[in-house]
């Protein structure tokens, strides 16, 4: 997961449209708190789009991870304050040299089958995913710092040395070297179990997905409904007062007017419904909430290619572009401008990162000193987006017409199927391309490395810079945490010198929830732990 988000933020606030943020929240503040009464049979409706895949194998976008991480589970997870818990490992221990993890797992945990999971199922489930059959565009990412894990990927073997299945519920894991976020990668989709039995039964194996999370798949109609129904197998160590049943309703118009209509019992607030939610006179004002998010929306820049393979060139069109104003006056300021490239709550966060300031004039001289010399000399841009029928997002809209005001440059939009742009971008990219990322962990290294180290899985745009390079890895291995979240500060102030991005703005959930709902609410990666909602009724 990483996370991807990308660029239909002119409909949705949460950023982007593959991205299904789970809205959440409590009893508004204004209301009086009565005696209430647990339906049983309790439904929660929700807006929602159908997943690409509930393989968590092979899939990299966020609205796919938002339903598997309530049928599947992991060794480990995030708690309530994202700090690493017990999930199917009880217990763990990490050698004096941050190699080798041995996880104990717990013996009570079940697949929605009914059978007992054990180690030998996440040795099967992270070679599997490895494999090159499989098709994961994750795997490398997530699960190849394991010893041997690279071996698999290319295809010289089929079982990574590095796992030992020690005993039915020790699993023991060798990393190449020391990582301060490994057990982080370990709560990504990639790294969740899997029943073989299960994929064995064919290729859409996942349309009937047999997890081990507090929820199962009951029923998926595409572009219709997809429900979900309580696990009763579900994790034990667990608090599940949870609802029964979960009904999302896919595609099924907007999002406010089935909020508004009682359709749904949680919301997503489209940019058109904001003043009216904020509102504090209005009826829906005790309703909304605002859940901050580890999220980045940004231009990339391919910088393998003419002319963005000069960094002049991608700092004058950084400093050509007036972010404030965009955010004020395309999004009413639901957005926070970025300069960096690490969300404000991500350990790391620099205050005082310098960033490429808005500066016309200053641009122009960038240009000038170019090898280029003139913009009357640059080749053809064109910019990658994703979506159907020719829409194009207000935002971007904005941003090409300040590079015509402000530069005299006229950029090109190319417009890919969303499925195609989502999966296919390194392939597909252009000059430049608007993408987004929200966090999968809370680390920098899921932003930093992941996204702009050289030769990364996910370095789309191609940017490499050798000492940036070495001192995220000294980041990585070093132990004392302050000294290493220095050394990422470091980092990312190279990589906003060195325009490796434009880093355009921060993204925040607004969501409208019902007074009936207790206990929902988001995450700092967008998520909702719906084992943990209620559906009430005031007496």
């Amino acid at each position: 997961m990483k996370r991807l988000i990308f660029a239909f933020v002119s409909l949705i606030l949460v950023c982007v449209l593959l991205v299904l943020y789970l809205p959440g929240g409590i009893i508004g503040p204004n209301q009086t708190e009565t005696k209430t009464t647990t339906i049983r049979e309790s439904i929660l409706n929700l807006y929602g789009i159908d997943p690409y895949s509930l393989d968590p194998a092979t899939v990299g976008d966020a609205t796919s991870v938002s339903y598997m991480i309530q049928i599947f589970g992991g060794l480990v997870r995030f708690n309530d304050d994202m700090e690493i818990a017990s999930d199917i490992a009880g217990d763990w221990d990490v050698s004096n040299d941050g190699r080798i993890y041995t996880f104990y797992l717990r013996d009570d945990v079940r697949f929605h089958s009914g059978r007992q999971v054990k180690a030998e199922d996440f040795k099967y489930s992270w070679e599997r995913a490895c494999q090159p059959a499989t098709g994961s565009q994750t795997a490398a990412t997530y699960l190849g710092d394991i010893v041997g894990a690279g071996e698999v990927l290319v295809g010289e073997r089929e079982n990574i040395s590095g796992i030992e299945v020690v005993d039915d519920y020790t699993l023991r894991v060798t990393i190449n070297e020391p990582k301060s976020y490994f057990l982080y990668k370990l709560t990504y989709a990639t790294a969740l179990v899997v029943n073989k039995d299960n994929v064995e039964t064919g290729g859409d194996w996942w349309r009937n997905p047999d997890g081990t999370g507090p929820f199962k798949l009951k029923q998926w109609d595409e572009g219709s409904l997809l429900v979900l129904e309580r696990n009763d197998f579900y994790n034990p160590l667990s608090s599940f007062r949870g609802v029964d049943m979960i009904n999302f309703h896919l595609w099924a118009g907007r999002s406010m007017d089935l909020y508004e209509t009682g359709q749904i019992d949680i919301g997503q607030v489209n940019l058109a419904y904001i003043d009216k939610v904020t509102d504090t006179d209005g009826d829906f004002y005790t309703q909304l909430e605002i859940f901050p998010e580890l999220s980045l929306v940004y231009l990339g820049f391919n910088c393998q290619k003419p002319p963005f393979d000069d960094v002049d060139i991608r700092r004058a069109f950084s400093m050509a572009i007036d972010k404030e104003k965009l955010v004020s006056l395309i999004y009413k300021d639901t957005m926070s401008r970025a300069d960096g490239i690490l969300p404000s709550g991500m350990p790391g966060y620099n205050e005082s990162l310098i960033g490429l300031e808005y500066d016309v004039e200053l641009a122009h001289e960038l240009i000038a000193a170019s090898e280029y010399g003139s913009v009357s000399n640059l080749p053809p841009i064109n910019i990658t987006t994703g979506g159907r029928g020719g829409h194009i997002p207000s935002e971007l809209e904005a941003i090409i017409h300040e590079w015509r005001i402000n530069l005299g440059v006229e950029v090109e939009v190319r417009q890919l199927e969303p499925e195609v742009y989502l999966y296919e971008l390194m392939q597909e990219k252009d000059e430049m391309f608007y993408w987004g990322w929200s966090a999968d962990y809370p680390h920098p290294q899921n932003f930093l490395e992941v996204l702009f180290a050289s030769g990364s899985e996910y370095n789309v745009g191609g940017y490499s810079n050798q000492e940036v390079d070495s001192l995220m890895k000294m980041a990585s291995q070093e132990q004392n945490r302050e000294t290493s979240l220095e050394l990422y500060r470091q980092a990312e102030q190279m990589m906003v010198s060195d325009a490796a991005c434009l880093p355009l703005w921060y993204g925040k959930s607004y969501v409208l929830v019902k007074p009936y709902v207790e206990g929902y609410r988001l995450n700092l990666l967008g998520y909702a732990a719906l084992s943990e909602v209620s559906v009430i009724r005031l007496d």
